[in-house]
């Protein structure tokens, strides 16, 4: 299959030629692939000979071939919504061309026609095979009500924050970005989807029933559910049968219908803001534990809440990072202090929030049972893996966590900063790393 070498554009939706991104000829060749992949697909017997280093590395670049196939794909999904002249039919063809459901085609289309004339660089990083699909529409679905200056900017922005992120990472980098270029904006929209609030009944086939309330109030969903989750893990003892899933939900029912599914104590929802932006000098999005950004606007109305307590926290003005507690409320504890930095599990991509974590001394390398100096926040799952073999974690003095995998593949996290600019990404080191920093 060919193209021709013309420039041709989609419709009026972007300046970028599709010959820029497609070679003439053959769309994929089997000499195009990378060595190790047309090595395993001519013989899937190579898996057995490679090492755990060489797997981890087979799994990440077939997933950047997947990530480049599908730019390549939601350029003809955008080319085709122009030839359509965006009639929803175009989403009806998707879908039968795909073998998949209207309302996803339709989100996918909608997503292409984002990628193509609002978002190039996030689309020039799934060429890359550094983003794929999935995560990609988590950034169209955070930016889709910014204007077309202010998108640009978070497109931009966005390129360095990306990479190496899980979805839920790169939704709360694009909310956080989308709310900082317009705070304005994202109150507003907070308060329209708050409009749109509801309580809704699905009834299934099987003869039970989904219930949901949809675009509650943030802090109001987040205190209801560490609710339910305070009771279902105080009835979870070692002759319950019932999973803490199943738990939770049986909880929150006895809650809407009698108002005794648990203890009524107090519940504390952690909300980290600046103090900037509490006093209303900028506009930053305050974070709020296990969620994410939320708008400035809505921090500060949270933070005037009657039942709302404060506590200090002093920050490192180099890098942004916890470095005092005060103890104001009441006697200050060391772990405390832990989960105020961590903010969330330590363990890389885990968003648990620090409050419903442990905060453990990470074991040194060898197993000897002692624990180290450095404590951190880990969630019970993340808590185990601690012990299995392969698995080795250590916690510097400054609260980087550095986990290495049983392949050699070395993930670090630093504790989350309050100035977005100076986060950092999760970074990820092969094992031949350090033997070169070490001979430099």
């Amino acid at each position: 299959m060919t193209f021709p070498a013309s420039r041709r554009t989609v419709g009026l939706m972007t300046s970028q030629p599709l010959g820029k991104f497609i070679p003439a000829g053959s769309l994929t060749t089997e000499e195009e692939l990378p060595f190790v992949l047309r090595s395993v697909r001519n013989d899937p017997n190579t898996l057995q000979r490679m090492k755990d280093d060489q797997i981890i590395d087979l799994i990440r670049d077939t997933d950047a071939e997947i990530s480049k196939l599908q730019a390549l794909q939601l350029r003809a999904i955008a080319d085709l919504s122009v030839r359509r002249r965006r009639a929803p039919s175009a989403s009806s063809e998707v879908a039968l061309a795909l073998s998949i459901t209207e309302h996803r085609a339709s989100a996918i289309v909608s997503a292409a026609n984002a990628l193509i004339a609002r978002l190039p660089c996030m689309l020039n990083l799934m060429d890359d095979g550094q983003l794929d699909l999935y995560r990609a529409m988590k950034v169209t679905d955070a930016t889709a009500w910014l204007s077309g200056d202010h998108v640009r900017v978070v497109d931009e922005t966005l390129v360095d924050r990306v990479p190496g992120r899980n979805a839920t990472q790169v939704r709360r980098a694009a909310t956080y970005a989308a709310a900082q270029i317009d705070p304005e904006g994202a109150a507003l929209r907070t308060e329209r989807k708050f409009v749109e609030r509801r309580f809704a009944l699905h009834h299934q086939d099987s003869g039970l029933t989904h219930l949901s309330v949809n675009n509650a109030p943030t802090e109001k969903a987040t205190a209801a559910y560490a609710r339910v989750d305070q009771a279902a893990r105080a009835l979870k003892t070692p002759d319950e049968p019932r999973t803490l899933d199943q738990l939770r939900a049986d909880v929150a029912i006895d809650l809407l219908l009698s108002g005794t599914g648990g203890p009524s104590a107090r519940t504390e929802v952690f909300l980290h803001i600046d103090l900037a932006t509490y006093v209303g000098i900028n506009q930053s999005p305050a974070a709020l534990a296990g969620r994410g950004p939320i708008a400035a606007a809505l921090a500060r109305h949270l933070l005037g809440g009657a039942n709302t307590t404060l506590r200090r926290v002093l920050t490192d003005p180099r890098t942004g990072h916890a470095a005092e507690l005060s103890p104001t409320r009441y006697q200050l504890e060391q772990d405390e202090f832990i989960r105020v930095r961590d903010q969330e599990c330590r363990q890389p991509g885990c968003t648990r929030p620090a409050q419903n974590c442990g905060v453990k001394a990470a074991p040194p390398q060898g197993g000897t049972g002692e624990a180290s100096d450095e404590p951190a926040t880990f969630c019970s799952r993340h808590s185990k893996l601690q012990g299995q073999p392969g698995w080795d974690y250590k916690v510097t003095p400054d609260g980087t966590v550095n986990v290495t995998t049983p392949s050699g593949q070395v993930h670090s996290t630093k504790p989350p900063s309050v100035h977005p600019g100076r986060r950092r990404a999760n970074q990820l080191r092969k094992p031949w790393d350090d033997r070169r920093s070490a001979s430099a």
